[in-house]
């Protein structure tokens, strides 16, 4: 018997890390998966994002643990395009129980005067509530909605200190979400419809791992004329977190949100939960 058996989770941003992540880890406690993922390159983030491919492998990983999956390529920035992989899911499964609105970026090359800034606030904040509003028609009693925040959105003088409009828009949109989910959770709770947002330290993505991150890291290189590497990066990863790690893992994150899509957290709503190794004890809080 798994935590989710005969549930349906709808996760976004599924074509790798965190999202596969999920995917994989819902559907080995029972949850039959609708993974949605771009599958392309956003100009504005110099990093690779998921390719069909990628999204082809979470599949396959999902099926190996005995999950069912229905997998679309779809634009969180375009909720008609959500809504009809979300269709295509519910025509298969027939309901919605959990949702993951995992789907983020880290824009930082404007393609125009604040194209990094328009992209960032786009898929991080109203990708997330996109999400939600193709899903809330589908909901019923007991479903749980996980929103996928940033400990180092809700920091001071952290993504704004990058210099990057993207940078200043995922720091925006991340703080966005923490009032997002303490206002729309009293909405739901009368449905007995759960809202909770997970905010995690440095994960192990490439959302990480690229070239922008590490000049954030290490502007001391930068600075001096060079070009910073994951090595010289993985020197100041630690100073994030009080405890001494680099960053989590995506598994760290999939088990808050299996906790958080169960019924053992079936009286949890609301809360912006913090997955951080300690950072925002450490580091100043923006949000108040």
């Amino acid at each position: 018997m798994g935590k989710l058996d005969g549930k349906v989770a709808f996760i976004t941003g599924a074509g790798r890390g965190q999202g596969r992540s999920h995917a994989v880890r819902l559907a080995s406690e029972g949850a039959n998966i609708i993974a949605v993922d771009i599958c392309e390159d956003i100009p504005t983030v110099n990093y690779e994002m998921a390719s069909p491919e990628d999204l082809a492998q979470t599949v396959k990983e999902v099926e190996a643990v005995g999950g069912r999956i229905v997998a679309v390529k779809a634009d969180v920035r375009d909720r008609d395009q959500l809504k009809a992989a979300l269709d295509q899911g519910i025509a298969e499964f027939g309901k919605v129980d959990v949702v993951c609105a995992n789907a983020g970026i880290l824009p930082m090359k404007d393609t125009t005067l604040i194209a990094g800034f328009i992209d960032g606030m786009d898929v991080d904040f109203v990708g997330a509530h996109n999400t939600v509003a193709v899903v809330a028609p589908h909901l019923q009693s007991g479903a749980s909605i996980i929103i996928t925040g940033s400990t180092a959105g809700l920091m001071k003088n952290t993504t704004e200190a990058m210099g990057k409009t993207g940078g200043v828009a995922y720091a925006f949109a991340k703080r966005l979400i923490f009032q997002y989910v303490e206002t729309l959770a009293l909405q739901l709770a009368p449905h007995n419809i759960r809202l909770n947002a997970i905010h995690p330290t440095n994960v192990n993505t490439r959302l990480l791992h690229n070239d922008d991150l590490y000049a954030s890291f290490r502007p001391d290189i930068v600075a001096s004329g060079g070009k910073p590497t994951k090595e010289d990066a993985m020197l100041a990863f630690p100073h994030m977190q009080p405890m001494p790690i680099p960053y989590i893992e995506p598994g760290d994150v999939s088990a808050l949100v299996l906790f958080l899509a169960s019924d053992d957290s079936r009286y949890i709503t609301g809360l912006n939960i913090r997955l951080d190794a300690g950072a925002m004890l450490k580091g100043e809080i923006a949000i108040s």
